[in-house]
């Protein structure tokens, strides 16, 4: 009961702020997720009050592993087999060189190569959940907070840009209905914008490029297993570190995979899919809302363009490789 007690001051605010942020959404038609992002950030003084503190470090960690472990349910193994091998292996190695893209880019723009992963992940699968995903398994550092929410608000103003001009670019091309879809659902960040972008072409498209992104977003789960291997072998070179800073196997990626499995050998009643995907969409609001809360509005200030150059060309990168698939392929 006393650590309830601890945790309700934080926890609620971080809930009515989440809801104030869908409410905008829905009214003005903006991201919710940058509606988050903002009013947290406008609310960050509320994280030095020791009321509130417990609870904005319990949503932010616990509900947004949550949101993100019901994603698990949008997503079943018919998906992978819908598009046909070509296309994912397509998507495969978009994925794969979009992230390494963004690590090296971040090398030779002399950022972290934190940010160059999460920059990265967020581009190449979804958007603002991948980069909360990737940032919750990566080490403790007094930067990681603030690299991830620079990594969101960048992904989600070129996420919104590309929702706007990439329908555009694909009647230009001259693409067919077919690599509209694949085009629009492989390329653009966050889930909501695909749809938004699809939907505005044709139903068929919107249908084709929604069931492209899922895809994308069951990528996550290897990406993210690949990240883990990688930070444990660091870390067993330090056996110093090896208890402090290497994370095991996280209990949100198992129920991630548990849950995509129920939704792939059982015929879910769509009331249970879609009450889980909004929960989903409120548990990663809240969460961001009480990410926004933790930081610094000062440090934010600091980072300078560098970071957007950097999504920028991750963005261009991963549209460009599509195109080309399509068109010379």
């Amino acid at each position: 009961m006393n650590q309830i007690n601890t945790l309700m001051p934080g926890c609620f605010v971080a809930l009515i702020t989440g809801l104030a942020a869908l409410f905008l959404s829905e009214h003005y038609g903006a991201p919710a997720m940058l509606f988050a992002l903002l009013l947290g950030l406008g609310l960050s003084f509320l994280y030095e009050e020791t009321a509130c503190k417990a609870g904005i470090e319990f949503t932010a960690t616990h509900v947004l592993r949550i949101g993100i472990a019901l994603l698990g349910l949008r997503i079943a193994f018919s998906d992978l087999s819908a598009l046909g091998w070509q296309t994912a292996f397509m998507l495969v190695v978009a994925i794969t060189t979009t992230i390494t893209v963004g690590i090296v880019m971040a090398k030779i723009l002399k950022l972290p190569p934190r940010l160059g992963l999460l920059s990265g992940g967020a581009v190449a699968i979804c958007g603002a959940s991948a980069a909360m995903a990737i940032s919750a398994i990566l080490p403790p550092d007094p930067e990681k907070e603030r690299d991830t929410i620079v990594t969101i608000i960048g992904v989600t103003a070129f996420s919104t840009l590309a929702m706007v001009f990439y329908p555009y670019i694909a009647t230009l091309l001259n693409l067919n209905d077919t690599n509209t879809a694949i085009f629009i659902g492989a390329t653009i960040h966050d889930v909501a914008q695909v749809v938004g972008a699809g939907y505005s072409v044709s139903e068929q498209t919107g249908d084709l490029a929604t069931l492209t992104k899922l895809v994308r977003v069951a990528l996550l789960i290897p990406v993210i297993l690949c990240i883990l291997l990688v930070i444990k072998n660091k870390a067993t070179k330090n056996l110093d570190r090896i208890n402090s800073n290497t994370p095991n196997v996280p209990g949100f990626l198992i129920a991630f995979i548990l849950l995509m499995i129920v939704n792939s050998v059982m015929i879910l009643p769509s009331g249970i899919i879609q009450s889980a995907d909004g929960l989903s969409r409120l548990a990663l609001v809240v969460a961001i809302t009480a990410i926004g809360m933790k930081s610094n509005l000062k440090q934010l200030l600091t980072v300078g363009l560098k970071p957007f150059c950097l999504l920028a060309i991750e963005t261009m990168w991963i549209a460009g490789f599509i195109l080309a698939c399509l068109l010379f392929l």
